[in-house]
């Protein structure tokens, strides 16, 4: 059982972990309001639940704890978008510097734990970790597709977007196919290809 030490450093990090429910990202919601990294993740570990029977050969535990922490630095470090980062630039390294300061109340175990699963996704070690990056960039495609986006949004950039992580496999691969079917409609729709 945890002592009370532990379980005061485990608040201490709950209460810093809330930040990335105030963490917007470019994507919007289908209301027009910008998505928090919070609401990411969450609809992230929805469709692993939802395609776990397809993977019997993959941890899901272990795909859901990756899926839970791999934007956690984010809320000290916020979201750079897709289409904002810049080349030379490790957006990793700042992220992680945000995790390790994030997780510092918690008790060693928990923060081995937390930076061993968030190495493991950000060097795509495993295949947990190539799985949920496949699911995280799907994820964010299929918000593109039914976010009220601004006129100049680029549905273009979202053809190519982390194309070789969607590639995991044939069934993360077909949806990407459909999630592209859309795209390609509203961006004719929107004149933006």
């Amino acid at each position: 059982m945890m002592c009370e030490t532990d379980l005061e450093g485990v608040l201490e990090f709950l209460r810093g972990s809330e930040q990335l429910k105030n963490t917007i990202r470019s994507s919007r919601t289908s209301n027009g309001r910008h998505e928090s990294t919070a609401e990411h993740t969450w609809r992230l570990c929805l469709m692993v639940l939802l395609f776990e029977k397809q993977y019997p050969d993959i941890d899901i535990l272990k795909l859901l704890k990756i899926c839970i922490i791999h934007d956690l630095g984010e809320a000290v470090c916020g979201d750079i978008a897709a289409v904002d980062q810049v080349d030379g630039i490790d957006k990793g390294i700042e992220e992680r510097k945000g995790l390790e300061k994030l997780i510092h109340p918690l008790p060693t175990s928990l923060q081995s734990e937390i930076l061993e699963l968030w190495d493991d996704y950000e060097n795509a070690l495993s295949n947990e970790a190539l799985l949920a990056k496949a699911f995280d960039k799907l994820e964010t495609l299929l918000q593109h597709t039914q976010g009220r986006n601004t006129a100049d949004f680029n549905y273009g950039f979202n053809l190519h977007y982390g194309k070789k992580y969607t590639d995991y496999d044939s069934l993360t691969s077909k949806l990407r196919s459909l999630i592209d079917k859309q795209t390609r409609t509203l961006a004719e729709h929107n004149k933006t290809i």
